[in-house]
């Protein structure tokens, strides 16, 4: 297991905080039970964090013809929307929800060239609540596939992540299965497809990103 790169700089100040409140604990009161009920509360504390941000190996499936899950979690949502940002009109949305023990890291669903990347300033409601895709904290991007289907997903924030990492410039390539992102501490991912995709899951499915079908185009 590896730590992503985006983890670095609050695994490093976690530890420095844990270790400066539970010195000061021992000062204080010497290494008595309370002292060691700090240092083990502490201690669980910097492991969550560290773990937060793991990157898991995973055996990538890539298929031209599939949409791969985009991240790690639970569907929460499919149905057939109007998309009024980038589609204009009608397409099926599948939203997963990332829970603060899933891993956050978000990955490209497929190939192809990125036609609009765009950061959206926003609220920060729950991540399953009906209105987070278009109130909250966001990035949205499109990819074109080769064979000309557009596939339009958000990075959205929830009521805890408050800071939403997107690598996707439009003009760039994207390749199925890389990094695209990085969503802190809970968060949603919708993706928006054609009407006439095939969809694989279903409400209450968990997901692996990179290994689980979403969809069939």
């Amino acid at each position: 297991m590896r730590i992503h790169k985006e983890g670095y700089g609050i695994i490093r100040n976690s530890f420095l905080l844990v270790a400066a409140i539970v010195l000061c604990i021992i000062l204080l009161f010497g290494w008595g039970t309370g002292s060691q009920i700090a240092t083990g509360i502490g201690v669980i504390f910097f492991l969550f964090i560290v773990r937060f941000f793991r990157v898991p190996k995973r055996v990538s499936v890539m298929d031209k013809d599939l949409v791969m899950a985009a991240a790690d979690g639970k569907i929460v949502i499919v149905q057939e929307v109007e998309e009024n940002e980038f589609i204009k009109g009608r397409c099926m949305q599948v939203s997963i929800f990332m829970s603060v023990f899933n891993v956050h890291v978000n990955y490209y669903p497929v190939a192809g060239k990125i036609l609009y990347s765009k950061h959206h300033h926003g609220k920060y409601l729950v991540a399953f609540h009906p209105k987070a895709s278009e109130k909250n904290e966001r990035t949205s991007i499109a990819v074109e596939t080769e064979e000309g289907k557009t596939i339009f997903f958000r990075q959205i924030a929830g009521y805890i992540a408050r800071r939403i990492v997107c690598y996707a410039e439009a003009g760039n390539r994207a390749e199925q299965c890389s990094q695209v992102g990085f969503i802190k501490f809970g968060s949603r991912v919708d993706l928006f497809l054609p009407l006439d995709s095939e969809i694989r899951v279903k409400v209450g499915d968990k997901v692996r990103a990179c290994e689980t079908i979403i969809a069939k185009l």
